[in-house]
């Protein structure tokens, strides 16, 4: 324990630290109807689809799996990388001055991040909105997945497009028609600004 305190291990314990954060804020956002990761995305002109990015971030999946998992990935490698780097230098002789262990950590890392990002991007449907336009999802039925969705906050909705892909995307209940509990189908009936109207769908279309 007093490893993780000490100065050599500092920029594991900052790295540990801002991954809790990062999640923290990204499960407070979803529960307001917001994703921390397209707010990134769109901020730094991250496109989505089979190409990914170029270069390094080609090679470790930008595009290809949403950023802020391969910011979370890349922060709990880099940390526990360099805890054990030092626990095994702290066993064989003293600790490694903190530079030196960090780019120590930062080699295992870029790796590790390629390796652990092509594994979730094969297991976990892309759920962002890539290939396809918002206004196509338009007529879709989908489950509501952060609700219930009214007339305030978006609640999330995950729905699938022609093509088969998922995604999830920010809705409310359209204008005078009832809420729409958590997991039920909504259907999505109009899009503006980015957040659809939905209803509760029809037995016929949401069984």
């Amino acid at each position: 324990m007093d490893l993780v305190f000490a100065p050599e291990a500092r920029p594991f314990a900052v790295a540990a630290l801002m991954l809790f954060a990062v999640v923290g804020i990204e499960l407070v956002m979803m529960l307001i109807g917001l994703q921390l990761s397209d707010l990134v995305e769109k901020s730094f002109g991250i496109e989505h689809g089979p190409d990914g990015g170029t270069g390094l971030f080609s090679w470790i999946n930008v595009g290809r799996v949403p950023f802020l998992v391969l910011v979370m990935i890349a922060l709990g490698l880099f940390a526990m990388a360099g805890f054990v780097i030092q626990q095994i230098a702290s066993a064989v002789a003293a600790p490694l001055p903190a530079l030196v262990a960090a780019a120590g950590a930062a080699v295992v890392t870029v790796p590790g991040v390629r390796a652990a990002s092509g594994v979730i991007g094969r297991i976990i449907p892309r759920d962002e909105t890539y290939v396809i336009r918002l206004e196509d999802l338009v007529g879709r039925v989908g489950a509501v997945t952060v609700g219930p969705l009214d007339q305030g906050l978006p609640g999330n909705v995950r729905v699938q497009d022609a093509h088969g892909n998922w995604h999830m995307v920010r809705a409310r209940a359209a204008v005078a028609t009832p809420d729409i509990p958590q997991g039920a189908p909504a259907l999505l009936v109009d899009l503006s600004n980015n957040v659809f109207s939905a209803v509760l769908a029809p037995e016929e279309l949401g069984g």
